[in-house]
């Protein structure tokens, strides 16, 4: 992808939301409870929904579902990229023993370092980012029924 400026503005805008969300429920001491990132892919869909109809409004007719596809994932996965540095600052650095606070929520004899919980943050925010591209390209794909779509087909 030759021009970035759409996925790096919006990614920004996405992990600004998720640290804003993420500061204003720690707070309230929510921010251990792990039901409130439920909210977080929607901030994320948001975000990523306003790239792909951002860079289809500079494509115009030109629009491909691949290069609309790429935008979603590229927004998505940098947004997770700034947010997991961000957590990873937080949770070593802010606020010490958070992760203790986080884990203590479940009961587990199982050892869990401050590696393991980054990693997982960034892989479900990788994999909301896929699923949540994958669901909004089917909006702006070309439908084939139409008599314009059939004349496509092999």
């Amino acid at each position: 992808m030759k021009d970035l400026s759409i996925p790096v503005k919006y990614s920004l805008f996405i992990s600004a939301g998720l640290i804003a969300y993420f500061l204003i429920i720690s707070i309230f001491g929510a921010h251990t409870n792990p039901f409130f990132s439920l909210f977080n892919p929607v901030i994320v869909g948001i975000g990523m929904y306003a790239a792909i109809i951002a860079y289809k409004k500079k494509k115009g007719g030109k629009f491909k579902y691949q290069k609309g596809f790429r935008t979603g994932l590229t927004t998505g996965f940098m947004a997770t990229i700034f947010f997991t540095i961000f957590f990873a600052f937080y949770a070593t650095e802010i606020e010490p023993n958070f992760i203790d606070r986080l884990l203590s929520m479940w009961d587990s004899d199982w050892y869990v370092n401050i590696g393991m919980v980054v990693f997982t943050v960034a892989l479900m925010g990788f994999a909301t980012s896929v699923v949540l591209t994958l669901a909004f390209m089917q909006k702006f794909k070309d439908s084939w029924n139409t008599r314009e779509g059939r004349e496509h087909t092999f």
